[in-house]
C-alpha cells in the first residue's frame, strides 16, 4: 500500500533556503516535513564557501566598514545590469536584518567580513556553513519537525488548481506527502543537469560540474509543468577560480585576482579585466585555450592567505600541490604550463600600468569591482594557480512574488506553491554577487516560514486530485 502523510507544510530541499524555511515554520508551531532527495542533508549549500551578504551589521561596524542598504541596492542593480526584479531586491533589503537576527539567534558566528565579487563595500560575512546547517536542523528537530531523506519528489499534487502535496519516491517505495498550507520548492538549480544546461546554457557544459548531486532541476520542471514563469535563464554562468582537479570534499575556489593577481591564458597573455565579477570571468575563461586561466601573483598577495576561509585559502591549495611557487616568473610559468617569455612581458606591461606609466591593456583600475589600489607584481617568490570555470549554481528559475509565491507566465500566483533559494529567478538579474545566494536563501526562507506560520490553512488535501509530472 502506498504510504501517505499529512502535515501543515512540506518543504522540498534541505539547503540553507529549505532548512531556514522549515526551521522558522516549525519554531512558530507548524507541523513541518523536510524532504531531501539525497541520503545526507544540505545540498549545494554544504559545498559553498559559507558567505552571506548583509549590510548594516555589528561586524561591519566593529571593523569600521561603511556600508548601507542603499549602497547594497546599487551594487545589486549594477551587478544585475538593472534586470533584477526590483520587488525581490527591495524585499531582501527590507528583511535582511530579520534574517541576520535569525542566524545570530541560532548562535551562528561570522568568522570574517570581506569584500568580494560585485561588492563596493565589504559585506561578505563568512560562516562555517556545515555547522550552520547542522545547528538549524537540530533546532528544527527540537521544534518537532520531521525529516525524510532518500526521498525524491516526482509529481506535484493539485486539488482544484491548488497545490496540496507531492508524490515522491522514498527508500521503501512511492509516498504521497500533503501540506495543508502548501508545498515549498527549495530544490536548488540544475548545475548537475546536463539536459537543462543543453537547453538554457549549452556553452556552460564546458565548465567543471559541481553543486549538489541532486541539482538537476527537478523542482523547476515540476513548477514549469504547472505553468510557472521563468527568469534569468539566459544568464547561467560558471564561476572562475577552481583548479582542474577540484574535488567535492573541499571548496576550492581562489580569487587571488581580487587581492592583486592577474589572470593569463596559456599563451601568457591577459584577456580580461580581473576586477569584474567572477561569473563574467567564468564566461571569459571558457573562450581561452583549454578553458584555462592562470592566476599569477607574488609574495604580497600570497601573504594575504587566510587558512580555512574560502576564496583566499592559498595555504591549503599549496599543500594540495595546486598552487605553484617559484623564484622567477619564468619558472612559475613553466610549472603552470604558460609561455615563459610572454608572461614576463605581460607582467612588465602590467607593472608599468600600475605605476601610472602606461594604460592598462584590459582597462583595469582596481582590485575587486574597481575598489582598492593595485600592487605591482615584483616581489618574489612568484605563484601560479591554473584554474577553470566551476559550474556551482545556476541562479535562475521560477518567478515568485516577494513573499515567495510561485507565479505563472502571466504573473498569477499558483495557489499553494512557494519557492525559495536557487530555484528562484529574478533576484540576481545578469549576475551574482558573493553572499547573495546563501543570503537570499535565509532572507526569503525566514520570511516565508514566518508568513506561512501566520496564515490560516486554505483547504485540505484529498478529494479529486490532478498530478503533474516532473
Amino acid at each position: 500500500m502506498q504510504q501517505r502523510s499529512e502535515h501543515d507544510l512540506v518543504v522540498l530541499g534541505s539547503g540553507i533556503a529549505g532548512q531556514t524555511t522549515a526551521t522558522t515554520a516549525a519554531e512558530a508551531g507548524l507541523d513541518v516535513l523536510l524532504v531531501e532527495k539525497q541520503p545526507t542533508l544540505g545540498g549545494t549549500s554544504t559545498m559553498s564557501g559559507g558567505w552571506f551578504a548583509f549590510s548594516g551589521t555589528p561586524e561591519q561596524a566593529e571593523e569600521g566598514i561603511e556600508d548601507s542598504a542603499d549602497l547594497f541596492r546599487r551594487d545589486l542593480l549594477e551587478g544585475g545590469r538593472h534586470l533584477n526584479d526590483l520587488a525581490l531586491v527591495d524585499a531582501y533589503l527590507t528583511h535582511q536584518q530579520a534574517a541576520y537576527g535569525f542566524l545570530k539567534g541560532h548562535q551562528v558566528r561570522f568568522r570574517e567580513v570581506a569584500i568580494s565579487s560585485g561588492m563596493s563595500a565589504a559585506r561578505g560575512h563568512n560562516s562555517e556553513i556545515r555547522g550552520v546547517l547542522a545547528t538549524l536542523h537540530a533546532a528544527f528537530v527540537a521544534a518537532g519537525g520531521t525529516t525524510r531523506t532518500d526521498t525524491a519528489a516526482q509529481r506535484l499534487l493539485t486539488d482544484g488548481g491548488r497545490v496540496v502535496g507531492v508524490r515522491a519516491q522514498g527508500p521503501d517505495g512511492p509516498v504521497e506527502l500533503y501540506g495543508r498550507r502548501g508545498v515549498v520548492l527549495a530544490t536548488g538549480g540544475f548545475s548537475r543537469g546536463a539536459e537543462m544546461l543543453k537547453i538554457f546554457a549549452p556553452e556552460q557544459l564546458a565548465a567543471i560540474p559541481y553543486g549538489g548531486r541532486g541539482n538537476v532541476g527537478d523542482g523547476l520542471r515540476m513548477a514549469w509543468r504547472l505553468g510557472a514563469g521563468m527568469a534569468d535563464m539566459s544568464f547561467v554562468a560558471a564561476t572562475y577560480g577552481s583548479h582542474p582537479d577540484t574535488g567535492e570534499e573541499f571548496h576550492e575556489l581562489l580569487t587571488a585576482y581580487y587581492l592583486g593577481a592577474i589572470v593569463v591564458n596559456t599563451d601568457g597573455r591577459r584577456f580580461v579585466d580581473e576586477s569584474i565579477d567572477y561569473k563574467a570571468l567564468g564566461r571569459a575563461v571558457l573562450d581561452q585555450p583549454d578553458g584555462l586561466g592562470v592566476q599569477v601573483f607574488d609574495s604580497r598577495v600570497r601573504a594575504q592567505s587566510h587558512r580555512g576561509i574560502p576564496l583566499k585559502d592559498m595555504d591549503t591549495l599549496q599543500e594540495l600541490g595546486h598552487l605553484h611557487q617559484a623564484g622567477t616568473l619564468e619558472e612559475a610559468a613553466r610549472l603552470a604550463g604558460v609561455a615563459p617569455d610572454a608572461l614576463v612581458a605581460t607582467v612588465e606591461r602590467y607593472n608599468l600600468a600600475v605605476a601610472g606609466r602606461a594604460t592598462d591593456e584590459q582597462g583595469r583600475t582596481g582590485l575587486c569591482n574597481g575598489v582598492g589600489t593595485l600592487p605591482p607584481i615584483d616581489a618574489p617568490p612568484y605563484y601560479a594557480y591554473p584554474a577553470k570555470a566551476l559550474m556551482t549554481t545556476t541562479y535562475c528559475g521560477v518567478t515568485v512574488t516577494p513573499d515567495a509565491r510561485v507565479t505563472t507566465v502571466d504573473g498569477e500566483p499558483i495557489d499553494g506553491l512557494y519557492a525559495v533559494g536557487e530555484v528562484v529567478g529574478g533576484f540576481h538579474g545578469a549576475t551574482y554577487i558573493t553572499g547573495t545566494s546563501l543570503g537570499k536563501g535565509v532572507v526569503f526562507g525566514h520570511l516565508l516560514g514566518t508568513t506561512l506560520a501566520g496564515t490560516a490553512p486554505q483547504g485540505r488535501s484529498g478529494g479529486e486530485r490532478e498530478e503533474t509530472a516532473a
